[in-house]
């Protein structure tokens, strides 16, 4: 009886851990395009060598209360690469603007870059 206990109570963290991880590290929370100026791509890392790079996008801040001014505001968003190919493409394109399709996961895994933004595919470079 103890033992039928323990082995439920066994598969059931397991299950839960399985569970947790998937959602946290492989579920793809979100995708979708992001449009701008390439700054950088680079290969980095100490133990897992991996592609970073930094989109800089421009944009209008409306203006703050008291104030009839609007300024222009920078927005960086900052990527990995998990593919070589796509990664080697971009890092000829710095200083011109793309458009990138990326995934969106949870957590970070360290071989799979910095961020938890995944850039997948270029859709247009001018």
């Amino acid at each position: 009886m103890i033992r039928k206990i323990m082995r439920i109570v066994a598969l059931t963290v397991a299950l839960g851990l399985a569970v947790f991880v998937y959602f946290g590290f492989y579920f793809v929370f979100g995708e979708g395009v992001k449009a701008g100026e390439l700054n950088f791509v680079v290969y980095k890392g100490y133990v897992f060598k991996t592609y970073e790079g930094r989109i800089i996008q421009a944009g209008f801040r409306g203006a703050s209360k008291g104030s009839t001014s609007t300024a222009v505001q920078s927005y960086e968003f900052d990527f990995s690469v998990t593919d070589k190919a796509i990664a080697d493409t971009l890092s000829l394109c710095a200083g011109k603007n793309v458009q990138l399709h990326y995934k969106e996961y949870l957590g970070v895994l360290p071989w799979r870059g910095k961020q938890k933004y995944i850039v997948d595919g270029i859709i247009a470079v001018e």
